[in-house]
């Protein structure tokens, strides 16, 4: 059996093949899964749980579809999906998990995070994450209609666009230092995450020991899945349409 990881799918209207993809993966392969982690950015964006996107609606069918037939599904919020709630997480029966957190992988304690509080070089968008994560502002956001609220995903989205070409792409991606206390921290020798769409499979060593950290896919062109089981992983491209 194996345990699979997907990340960054960003699913978006102008995008149905990535949508399309996803309903694929959960309708196929996964149907033999022993479980199905989501580390974040499943959405584009996402303004509530009554936000009315059809491929809210049609994701939430088919997760729901995947629970009914045995598999666990877990989901970590990413900085677009942040605003994910429980009620959304009913409608496709999905356990919430804390970012980050550590599961027991086939016998490895496994630390998982969306990625993005890797990335410590970027200052402002630091910032940005931790206000967007506290309660009383995501509250007062979801309080606002949801015409207002659809508004602000798109100007939000557009300033994200102008912050990416502003800054290095170095500055963007997980820092090393990041990385290293992050493994300190939680005494783990294995990671995966998403958020920076630069997938691979880094070998490093901290603090003397021998450590992983699996980086996950976006979804654009194609799909990115990890398989995880008994034996080991495998980071593997997933055909579109």
């Amino acid at each position: 059996m194996t345990t699979l990881f997907i990340s960054d799918l960003h699913l978006d209207p102008e995008r149905p093949a990535v949508t399309n993809g996803l309903l694929s993966l959960l309708a196929g392969e996964a149907r033999a899964a022993d479980a199905l982690y989501i580390l974040g950015d499943l959405f584009e964006a996402w303004v509530g749980d009554d936000d009315p996107s059809e491929a809210g609606a049609r994701v939430a069918e088919a997760l729901r579809a995947l629970s009914d037939a045995g598999v666990p599904i877990h989901f970590i919020r990413g900085n677009r999906d942040f605003l994910i709630g429980h009620h959304y997480a009913e409608r496709c029966a999905m356990r919430l998990l804390p970012d980050p957190c550590v599961i027991d992988l086939y016998g490895q304690p496994t630390l998982l995070l969306h990625g993005d509080l890797l990335c410590t070089d970027d200052l402002d968008y630091q910032q940005w994450r931790e206000q967007s994560r506290d309660p009383d502002w995501q509250a007062a956001l979801l309080a606002q209609p949801l015409a207002a609220r659809l508004a602000l995903a798109g100007q939000a989205r557009a300033q994200s666009k102008v912050h990416q070409a502003g800054v290095g792409e170095a500055i963007m991606d997980a820092a090393p230092e990041a990385i290293d206390a992050m493994f300190r921290l939680y005494g783990v020798d294995r990671m995966i995450h998403g958020h920076t769409h630069r997938p691979a499979i880094h070998r490093t060593s901290v603090d003397g020991r021998p450590c992983t950290r699996i980086v996950l896919g976006d979804w654009h062109r194609h799909g990115w899945v990890l398989r995880a089981d008994q034996d080991g992983f495998e980071l593997a491209e997933l055909p579109l349409g």
